[in-house]
């Protein structure tokens, strides 16, 4: 009869054992990982979309008659500038050339011939033996003969202009384009391009700049030169960096647009004449703002928060977030220098709760242990 109340006070004194031992130990701790607040310089930018354009388009045209005698070079080809693009046949423009030297020497000869007549006749005239009028008439008769010489010179060198140009040298460096004409067609100045060369180093970028952002732009144009970062669709290009170097004189009334072009030197020619490009032009710069790791920030109801650990506890505190610069949120207001912000495992957190610091290598450590080197964010902006 006495065993079963044995066995029940053991089992009471197990569960008051049980329920002492537990209300001893603390509460678990909901591991984190966590940044420091740190003061960058925060660039001030205007995201756009632009369109390449090139530096130069030239329509190649010929500046003479004749049959196109042959091509020197592939379609695609980039030549530079006074590379031999085509041949016409010079043999007719030679021919010109030839006719042109031979009038020259046919009124050359004439012109002696006139001048040793004036003067004889000056002469004559003096002492009597003919009238002044006769003297005149071979003065006049020099003179025209003069004349013609030199319309003869002039010809000659239109003729030997146009040999030259018999053969078509590219006006500018760059990349041709598809060849409209091939050999053994007659070509005219008047018949179209032959070719179109773009110059693509340097190039354009088109973009838009709205009119509400454009006096910030204006205020800046004025005061330095604005850089110009250009990424494509595929992320892993490295974006190219240019300068802003057009503004339209005038906006849009249609649209609220200003114009605007940015210069890049495209050294690797990645940039394509009608690409579209992604633009983040830098207008200025905010130096020793406070930052913190972009996912540290969460929404909120009326307000952007953020969780603070303060004695190993997490904190709810509001800030005022501003731009985002390259992974990193400026904090207007909220926060001071040197604050610690949990930047992963937020969603376990409320306010009160106990946390433990998250290491690399996977273990975890009080907040109070935290040193530089856990808890400091990787900035795209060099800290200040």
């Amino acid at each position: 009869m006495k065993r079963p109340y044995l066995l029940a006070g053991l089992a009471a004194l197990s569960a008051a054992a049980c329920t002492k031992s537990n209300a001893a130990r603390p509460p678990a701790s909901t591991p984190v990982r966590v940044a420091k607040a740190v003061r960058i310089n925060a660039p001030i930018s205007l995201a756009a979309s632009g369109v390449v354009e090139p530096m130069q388009t030239v329509a190649v045209t010929t500046l003479v008659t004749g049959v196109l005698f042959d091509v020197a070079f592939h379609e695609g080809d980039f030549v530079k500038t006074g590379d031999v693009l085509f041949h016409i046949d010079p043999r007719p423009l030679e021919a010109e050339v030839d006719q042109a030297r031979a009038n020259l020497a046919r009124d050359e000869a004439q012109l002696t011939a006139a001048r040793n007549d004036d003067a004889r006749y000056q002469t004559l005239a003096g002492k009597g033996y003919v009238t002044q009028s006769d003297a005149d008439q071979h003065h006049a008769t020099a003179l025209a003969t003069a004349a013609s010489v030199n319309a003869d010179r002039a010809t000659l060198r239109g003729a030997l202009l146009n040999l030259e140009h018999a053969t078509i040298r590219s006006p500018i460096a760059g990349r041709t384009g598809s060849l409209i004409v091939r050999p053994g067609n007659v070509v005219s100045p008047t018949g179209g391009p032959l070719v179109v060369i773009n110059q693509l180093k340097p190039v354009l970028v088109r973009f838009p700049v709205p009119d509400q952002q454009f006096p910030g732009v204006q205020r800046a144009v004025a005061t330095h030169p604005l850089l110009v970062r250009a990424a494509s669709k595929d992320s892993a290009d490295t974006p190219e960096m240019g300068q802003l170097s057009f503004l339209d004189n005038a906006v849009d009334s249609l649209t609220g647009i200003v114009t605007a072009k940015a210069t890049f030197p495209n050294e690797s020619g990645r940039l394509w004449p009608g690409e579209l490009l992604f633009l983040d032009v830098q207008i200025d710069v905010r130096r020793h703002v406070l930052a913190v790791p972009t996912p540290a920030i969460l929404p909120g109801q009326d307000s952007s928060y953020v969780f603070v650990i303060v004695n190993n506890v997490a904190a709810q505190r509001t800030v005022s977030a501003g731009p985002d610069v390259q992974g990193m949120t400026v904090i207007d207001r909220g926060l001071k220098d040197g604050d610690v912000v949990v930047v992963d495992g937020q969603s376990r957190l409320t306010p009160g709760t106990r946390v433990s610091v998250l290491r690399d290598s996977g273990d975890t450590a009080r907040t109070r242990a935290v040193t530089t080197e856990s808890a400091s964010p990787v900035p795209a902006v060099t800290p200040q």
